[in-house]
């Protein structure tokens, strides 16, 4: 085993907690401290998690920080990265990698520029239950892929999240805040996106937070809560897309792989583990077990990822799918807009398959490095 990966944490908001939980549990990773433009709030996590809280120019400077761990909203996310590459320090941002495509590139522009290393959330398709289904898709068990569903549909974070005006705000959404978990693993699953179709709308202005210090009040409402999109992929399968947040209840399957020979579900790509089943033409449908991906993993299994590869820098929660699947979502909403049919102009490597592995048992590297092809097409 090596060292483990030094990270520093700019954001202590909800989320934080799942990643300083897996880093607790893992010897790979070590949290050198945590950020907030809330220094209570930073004050908090520290004393929670065991670790030292610094204001954000303390931490960048930090001799000891190799990786930052952007948790910012995603308008914040394009400053935090771009201060944290101009100190030389690899970048790890959560979901959508940055507000825009256009600030993402100058992230991708400025990194490439000093030589150091980006990742982007999602995370959760290197667990077992998206990487036991991808390893199914290329075994051959229905054949050729041929289309997909996937399927958001809630009624809005407003009800339980005590802060939602990030996820009505421009950078939030169904599509930019759930599409991330969907659409990286139809990328994993069936390659890049090559054009889109959209159609997006915004039933309600304003909406009220449920609870928390600030239940009942109102929320302004600035992006669409309802996108549906055809997606096609470079393997020719085409994916049939609904993020919402305008639907009390669903009981459709997260997502539905058809192939030529076969059927299969996949679980909840917004977890890491899950039955994946596949119903072979003229069989019944079975359960597979998992056979690649980290088990017992949580938040932070891209940064374990990179801790785990010869270099410490590669990590399949690539930049590039990052990137593509924010230019992918970003032209769904421009082709809504439109009423038609657009290209998508960017593409990715699909990262290597994971190797079933337990994320909490000391792993060794597993994956070379490799050129990074995170630039998007003009």
């Amino acid at each position: 085993m090596g060292e483990p990966l030094r990270v520093g944490v700019v954001g202590c908001g909800v989320i934080s907690n799942a990643y300083l939980t897996t880093a607790a549990t893992t010897p790979d990773l070590e949290i050198v401290a945590v950020a907030d433009l809330d220094r209570a709030r930073a004050d908090a996590t520290a004393a929670q998690h065991g670790v030292r809280a610094l204001d954000l120019p303390d931490l960048l400077a930090h001799d000891d920080v190799e990786w930052v761990l952007d948790l910012t909203t995603p308008a914040a996310h394009e400053e935090v990265a771009l201060a944290a590459v101009a100190h030389g320090r690899s970048v790890y941002n959560e979901k959508p990698f940055c507000a825009t495509v256009a600030a993402a590139q100058r992230v991708v522009d400025a990194a490439a520029a000093a030589g150091v290393a980006l990742g982007g959330a999602p995370d959760t398709v290197l667990g077992t239950g998206v990487q036991t289904a991808r390893a199914a898709v290329e075994s051959g068990a229905i054949g050729r892929p041929v289309a997909a569903t996937a399927t958001m549909a809630c009624g809005g974070h407003e009800a339980w999240h005590p802060q939602p005006d990030f996820y009505y705000a421009p950078g939030g959404g169904p599509l930019l805040d759930m599409g991330p978990y969907y659409l990286t693993t139809l990328v994993h699953l069936l390659g890049p996106v090559t054009a889109v179709q959209g159609v997006a709308t915004r039933p309600r202005s304003h909406r009220t937070i449920g609870q928390g210090p600030r239940a009942g009040e109102l929320v302004p409402v600035d992006v669409a809560t309802h996108v549906t999109a055809l997606v096609e992929h470079a393997s020719g399968a085409v994916t049939t897309l609904l993020m919402s947040f305008d639907a009390p209840a669903s009981l459709a399957r997260p997502i539905e792989v058809h192939g030529e020979e076969g059927s299969l579900l996949v679980p909840d790509p917004n977890r890491f583990e899950g039955d994946v089943r596949v119903h072979a033409r003229g069989g019944e449908w079975r359960t597979l077990p998992p056979s690649a991906g980290y088990a017992n993993a949580g938040r932070g299994a891209g940064l374990v990822d990179a801790a785990r590869s010869a270099d410490r820098r590669t990590t399949r929660a690539a930049a590039d799918v990052a990137l593509h699947v924010l230019d992918t979502m970003e032209t769904v909403l421009r082709a809504a807009d439109e009423r038609t049919r657009l290209e998508v102009t960017s593409t990715c490597e699909v990262p290597p398959l994971v190797p079933l592995a337990d994320l909490t048992t000391p792993g060794r590297p597993d994956m070379a490095p490799s050129a990074p092809r995170t630039r998007a097409a003009s």
